[in-house]
């Protein structure tokens, strides 16, 4: 396993005054203290001592408590140098941040750099069409159909205004691709089971989708199942951005398909899983944001688990920072075989993949041996479709594993208006999995 990642000479200093910062001066780490071994310990060591920031914290510690003692929040609202935003999820994962426009801004435009398409046409003043539920950005109307003027934002525009994909009729789907090829935009930043369902009706109805010069995906993890139906349509490349509300763009998809880690705007610790369950390649990240003035987040966990790419080098040439061969889901999303491994959403993904005529679905484990697969095909021979999954699931599960095969119309996204493919109806705690 690669371990002597190169970093810039900056790097380490920015880790340093971040820490040194929030264990003097930050509220919400005062009682961090103890867990310092001190300023005679390499920066490493300081930060592998402290423990793990949570969604739980931040409720806990809001608003004051991220930020240090000389910066006035009201004023800072009165200005509008910032602002409080809730981020969407169940009710656990729901917190509201304070909202730092300008450093988002300059984290974004630094992840470009990480993509050479996105480094030669994100200007900061390029046209950029945006198809995400409106519940995580944008303009909402469940009710009323919004011109395309009141879903433009200066270069932004907004192609949906539904927060539910099942109001999107063929009407509302035509009228993106209309809309797609009066604007033009230089890039197209979509959820990828969104763009998937809209590249399905395409196909179906013969209509030709004007190309972008780069499709940036976030908000969800990509499927294998959303990228084949998106490249029945669209010849552009894709990228997926990964970040989160708190921590700003944390890696970015170059073009050879590794992801590179923002490290001018973010310390990213790596903490991998045990041997029986990936590790020690596959692991949870706890990211550090710098530049951040108005919220000091060290070492937050967001709940993700990645792929550490074991040749620590890749074909496009950038070799500075953490470089992973995939993002594997959130470990909220993760199963279980009927022996106990654990299940990432990417290995799910990669065994159903297998099959063409998948359109959704999605993964419950009910039990430590019960699985209900929902499962949306448009194949007609619906048992020889049953028995293929059943027996690709058994094949992963365990030959033990009881595998339901429940045949849908659609599949609704969680409450956040994001979809998750899989997930366990009881509790599954990160800590039982962490190497010691």
């Amino acid at each position: 396993m690669i371990q002597n990642w190169e970093f810039s000479p900056d790097y380490c200093q920015l880790s340093l005054d971040e820490l040194e910062t929030a264990l003097k001066k930050i509220p919400a780490y005062q009682s961090w203290r103890v867990f310092d071994p001190g300023a005679m310990y390499p920066v490493d060591t300081r930060y592998q001592a402290m423990p793990a920031l949570t969604k739980k914290d931040i409720r806990e510690h809001f608003p004051d408590g991220f930020v240090p003692p000389e910066m006035n929040i009201q004023q800072g609202l009165d200005r509008g140098e910032i602002s409080f935003v809730n981020t969407s999820g169940t009710t656990d994962d729901k917190v509201t941040n304070i909202w730092n426009q300008k450093w988002w801004d300059a984290s974004e435009r630094s992840s470009w750099k990480l993509n050479s398409y996105a480094s030669r046409l994100a200007t900061g003043e390029h046209p950029e069409a945006i198809l995400v539920n409106p519940l995580n950005v944008g303009i909402a109307s469940d009710t009323v159909d919004l011109p395309m003027e009141q879903r433009r934002l200066a270069r932004f525009l907004y192609l949906s205004e539904r927060t539910s994909y099942s109001a999107w009729t063929s009407r509302h789907m035509d009228r993106i691709i209309r809309e797609m090829a009066i604007f033009k935009p230089v890039i197209l930043e979509a959820n990828p089971s969104l763009l998937a369902k809209l590249c399905r009706y395409a196909v179906e109805s013969r209509q030709k989708v004007f190309q972008p010069g780069l499709i940036v995906i976030t908000y969800e993890n990509p499927t294998n199942l959303h990228y084949r139906q998106i490249r029945r349509v669209f010849t552009s490349p894709t990228a997926s951005s990964y970040g989160t509300t708190e921590t700003g763009y944390v890696f970015m998809q170059c073009e050879a398909g590794k992801f590179h880690q923002n490290s001018e705007f973010c310390r990213v610790d790596f903490q991998p899983l045990k041997k029986e369950h990936g590790g020690p390649a596959l692991g949870r990240i706890l990211v550090t944001s710098f530049h951040n003035d108005w919220h000091h987040l060290l070492r937050f966990d967001v709940g993700d688990l990645v792929r550490l790419d074991e040749q620590g080098k890749c074909a496009c040439g950038r070799h500075s920072g953490l470089i992973l061969s995939a993002t594997e889901g959130r470990f909220v999303n993760a199963t279980l075989t009927c022996t106990g491994r654990l299940v990432t959403s990417r290995e799910l993904d990669n065994n159903l993949s297998v099959i063409e005529d998948i359109d959704e679905y999605k993964l419950e484990q009910i039990t430590t041996d019960s699985y209900d697969l929902h499962l949306v095909s448009r194949q007609p021979d619906k048992p020889q479709l049953t028995a293929a999954v059943a027996s690709i699931l058994k094949e992963l599960y365990g030959k033990e594993a009881k595998i339901t095969v429940i045949h849908e119309d659609k599949i609704a996204p969680e409450s956040s208006g994001k979809y998750r493919i899989s997930k366990a109806l009881f509790p599954i705690k990160i800590e039982d999995y962490l190497q010691k």
